[in-house]
């Protein structure tokens, strides 16, 4: 993979305060003034530079996140949104229409697949989904009405790795539209650089990384974002899945030690996950030689932000799950929350949580086990008191 650095694109950006601060003034205002009735025109009608008509629309301090984000995935513009939700609802209802179809991952975040399986039919959208990580699987799923190919580069909760390269030439063959929700790998993996024609983040997870803001963002070309944001037909104008620009102003803060988190973060999950599969228990982790797409996750990424910070381990039931996950937030080991990339480790059984809105029937197909639990490990400092505190706690419960 040619040379990429996108912490270092980050850091290049500079953005001063109205009054010489060394953080970018934040625009608390929804509506802004014009010095000219047609300058106000001309900005309804997009033919301006450097004017902001509404905040629906756009603000400063959106608009500085913004940037940041498409330097980070090396793409030509961004768009953030109010939540990761609201990113990917406007870019499928961007791209498709009544009678189109898409051809998407069976394990992703439980809220996309209800938009997809749930919402879209009631607009004549149908979605198949299918395993991800057979291409064979995936082009048999495409006909002559598919327009969007989408998955996870990591899918949740699984941690199944999608070929992003084998993706993208699919895409590419059949004049669709692959998109990817990057929200488990941002740094690690760059979906623009492997293919991939538009990139989605939760911002609520690993990006903000304090468990305090919720957001989303679109990384595209210039002119999918502009037509996002189209006055008469965007998705983002229209439907109003508004970031708020305090909300921005603290996520681009964040996003300044993302570089470090994300380190640490996989650091950590790595030490774990193999001390763990040492001890027997079913484990898995992309950065674990005995994860089945190792070798494609350690050929996408970048070496040196490790392979993430999400680790699923299966003890069988969900009793037992939910005994080990009280267990060790009562020893002050994480919290029995939902949600990821927070400086705490956070731990949820997926299959009654963050997927349940997948059938059972349906997660019992994909290998999503009751006793799944998804670990979202914190940036600890001595991650081998942890293990030993976590080990106490598997033996206490009977795990190990």
């Amino acid at each position: 993979m040619k040379k990429f650095d996108a912490a270092n694109n980050i850091q290049d950006l500079q953005y001063f305060g109205e009054f010489g601060g060394v953080n970018p003034s934040i625009s608390d205002s929804s509506t802004y003034t014009f010095l000219s009735a047609k300058t106000m025109f001309d900005t309804f009608e997009g033919n301006t530079e450097g004017c902001y008509l509404y905040s629906r629309h756009s603000s400063p301090s959106n608009l500085y996140l913004s940037e940041a984000l498409a330097k980070m995935e090396g793409t030509e513009n961004a768009n953030v949104t109010a939540s990761g939700m609201g990113a990917i609802t406007s870019v499928l209802l961007q791209l498709c229409k009544s009678g189109d179809h898409i051809v998407s991952s069976r394990t992703i975040y439980g809220g996309t697949y209800a938009f997809m399986k749930n919402f879209l039919p009631g607009l004549k959208i149908e979605t198949s989904f299918v395993d991800i990580t057979d291409l064979a699987k995936v082009e048999a799923a495409i006909n002559e009405n598919t327009k969007v190919l989408y998955c996870e580069t990591v899918s949740n909760p699984l941690l199944e790795i999608a070929d992003l390269n084998g993706l993208s030439e699919l895409a590419e063959k059949h004049s669709l539209q692959l998109v990817v929700d990057n929200t488990f790998s941002p740094l690690s993996i760059s979906p623009k650089l492997l293919g991939a024609d538009v990139t989605i983040h939760s911002l609520t997870k690993f990006i903000n990384g304090s468990s305090d803001a919720v957001g989303g963002v679109v990384c595209a070309t210039s002119a999918f974002i502009n037509d996002l944001k189209n006055v008469n037909s965007g998705a983002c104008m229209l439907l109003g899945p508004t970031m708020d620009s305090l909300r921005a102003a603290s996520i681009l803060k964040n996003l300044r030690t993302l570089h470090i988190r994300m380190k640490k973060h996989s650091e950590n999950a790595q030490y774990l996950a193999e001390r763990w599969e040492k001890d027997g228990l079913n484990v898995k982790y992309p950065g674990l030689k005995s994860h089945p797409q190792h070798k494609l996750f350690t050929d996408m990424m970048h070496e040196e932000y490790g392979y993430g910070g999400l680790i699923a381990l299966d003890v069988k039931t969900v009793e037992k799950a939910n005994e080990l996950m009280e267990m060790m937030q009562h020893e002050n080991l994480g919290y029995l929350a939902v949600s990821l990339g927070f400086y705490k480790t956070l731990f949820s059984a997926s299959g009654s949580s963050t997927s349940s809105e997948i059938p059972e029937d349906e997660q019992k197909e994909m290998g999503l086990s009751p006793g799944l639990i998804r670990f979202s490990i914190g940036l600890d400092h001595d991650i081998a008191r942890t293990y030993e505190k976590m080990r106490e706690c598997m033996v206490k419960t009977g795990v190990l």
